[in-house]
């Protein structure tokens, strides 16, 4: 397999858990998508483990570069976001896991990956699920278009008007935004909506 990650203290610490794993070789290393790719297509491995989010070339470009390969991709990344999710699946991923996923779980991952089946952290399940679902955390249809314009940075009073309502009832609608999503404010709002899939 190979591993690729920004970061060397994480290439570091999955290539000492991993090489006590019977049957699973690291066969090279990469630092962003475009080295990944050339590692992968240089030492042909049954899986790359890829982070998503690199400076230098992300992993969704080294996914879709890789689609034609025979190279099982499974993503292991901090973020769970219902965007990053569905463009990882799309562009060719097999599976999508946390970097706060037990050892064994991650090995037990890898080798599912290996065979070709697609594998789901529980946390990013629940992500596709609801995305799929149209899940909205409660949240009504005016209260969905004033968090859009909220994501686009629209001020209440460009809100208000786009939606022919008064500023004393966009604030309304903001103020049942932040308490069905746990929010304080309108960034922390916005943030929450992406990670849980609300907003695309």
């Amino acid at each position: 397999m190979v591993l690729a990650d920004d970061h060397p203290v994480v290439r570091d610490g999955l290539r000492g858990m991993l090489a006590a794993v019977p049957g699973v070789e690291v066969v090279g290393e990469a630092a962003d998508g475009v080295e990944a790719v050339a590692v992968v297509r240089a030492t042909r491995p049954d899986v790359l483990l890829l982070d998503l989010r690199m400076p230098g070339g992300d992993g969704l470009d080294a996914i879709a570069a890789l689609r034609g390969d025979p190279v099982r991709v499974l993503v292991l990344s901090t973020f769970a976001t219902g965007r990053d999710v569905t463009a990882a699946l799309e562009a060719g991923a097999t599976g999508y896991v946390l970097k706060d996923t037990p050892a064994a779980q991650l090995v037990a991952a890898l080798r599912a990956a290996a065979a070709g089946e697609s594998v789901l952290s529980p946390a990013v399940a629940t992500q596709v699920v609801s995305r799929l679902r149209g899940e909205t955390d409660g949240l009504t249809d005016r209260e969905l278009a004033v968090l859009r314009l909220v994501a686009q940075g629209t001020p209440n009073r460009a809100i208000a008007a786009s939606l022919f309502v008064s500023e004393a009832t966009v604030k309304t609608h903001l103020g049942h935004v932040f308490g069905k999503l746990g929010a304080t404010d309108r960034a922390a709002a916005v943030a929450t909506a992406y990670e849980r899939g609300i907003l695309p």
